[in-house]
């Protein structure tokens, strides 16, 4: 019998956050801090607007692109918070997540042999997304002394004549780093003289803790070859509702549309009618759980510090990224140890990348309560470890 199987599928590793996790999930008091979900509940308002959706009926499809209620929200809400002016009716695409928009640009851009430059470490469906799309994924590493920026000679570096995409993962999972508008600026000007387009994940865009988001679609230039994709997961604590969106100029919406409509046919509805009222009534929620991130990123970096375990300062998403190089030990040799010796669940660094070896990927979604027992253990683990080398 022949193999069912698709050789391109069968070549891809499995993502490497799960193992951790599949193991933490059969031991006693686990602290996990691996997961990249937050802690708060979906707030009331938006539940209660999915839940008044369901008892008037309205579980029927809705348009391919979404509902046009939401699209003229979506709009609205990055006019004001991001400076972008996308038409509701042509330029939006409401996705089961923003993890369908990413798969949804891959293979509408993508010839087979088109390159796409990935910054690492990064999110993890990227580079499977582009092989599934026959396009040819070509990283490029991320340096922790330039704070996990891409910077315009590190992408001059890897252009070729076959790239076609630039990945921009800002702010990052793992390392929470963020570009700044001047960052953005040197990289828009190689984008524009080079021809190239980009795919820019803003996922974690309400999560900045310095000073404001900036998207490159807003930069001179960069509006017709970006596109932007975004979502509720991060912004509004609603991950289990799988709802994102995918913005761009019309000709290319229409060509994702029309995957979109073949593999998926639209978003969940109910999830369309709870996105509505996040977004008209939302602001102070995200707000409010920013400020509660914030505070606990402080905090990790302070009890980082007081222990000795460097990491650099990351100001976005909710995760902090230190380097564990000093231990002699790789990252899935010190997250395995810690989870086994200790109880405390963290993602090694190389589930982002090989790049990310010699570091670890720790979430502060979580409390500040289960954040100080998780740190505890990880100081006294780190003192064992530091004994081991005669330190």
């Amino acid at each position: 019998m022949r193999n069912p199987l698709s050789e391109k599928v069968m070549s891809i590793e499995p993502s490497g956050i799960r193992k951790f996790f599949d193991i933490a999930s059969e031991m006693e008091e686990v602290i996990s801090l691996g997961v990249g979900e937050p802690d708060f509940d979906t707030p009331w308002h938006i539940r209660d607007e999915g839940i008044y959706s369901l008892e008037q009926g309205r579980t029927f499809y809705t348009s391919n692109a979404g509902l046009k209620e939401l699209r003229e929200e979506i709009s609205r809400y990055l006019k004001r918070r991001c400076h972008l002016d996308y038409d509701p009716l042509q330029e939006i695409l409401v996705t089961v997540g923003g993890s369908e928009g990413i798969d949804l640009a891959m293979r509408a851009m993508l010839n087979p042999g088109d390159e796409v430059l990935i910054p690492q470490p990064c999110y993890v469906s990227y580079l499977p997304c582009v092989v599934l799309a026959d396009g040819v994924p070509v990283t490029i590493e991320l340096k922790e002394e330039n704070e996990f920026r891409l910077t315009k000679e590190e992408l001059l570096e890897k252009i070729t004549d076959k790239t076609k995409i630039l990945v921009l993962p800002f702010p990052n999972n793992p390392t929470g780093a963020v570009m700044r508008r001047e960052d953005l600026e040197a990289i828009a000007e190689v984008i524009i003289e080079k021809d190239l387009f980009v795919l820019s994940d803003e996922i974690y865009s309400e999560l900045t803790y310095q000073e404001e988001h900036v998207s490159i679609a807003s930069l001179p230039g960069m509006w017709e070859r970006t596109l932007t994709i975004n979502g509720f997961s991060k912004s509004h604590a609603m991950t289990g509702w799988r709802l994102g969106y995918l913005c761009g100029p019309k000709e290319m919406i229409a060509q994702m549309t029309k995957i979109h409509q073949f593999a998926i046919m639209c978003a969940p509805t109910t999830s369309q009618y709870a996105a509505v009222d996040a977004l008209r009534c939302g602001d102070e929620d995200v707000a409010r759980m920013r400020e509660s991130y914030d505070q606990r990123r402080r905090f990790l970096m302070h009890e980082f510090a007081r222990m000795g375990l460097k990491c650099f300062e990351p100001f976005g998403a909710f995760y902090v990224f230190p380097c564990i190089k000093e231990f002699g030990l790789t990252s899935d040799e010190f997250a395995m140890r810690l989870l086994e010796e200790e109880h405390v669940a963290v993602v090694p660094g190389t589930a982002f990348g090989p790049c990310g070896e010699g570091f670890l990927r720790i979430s502060y979604a979580y409390s500040i309560e289960a954040l100080k027992t998780a740190l505890e253990r990880i100081e006294r683990f780190i003192r064992k470890l530091k004994q081991e080398n005669g330190d």
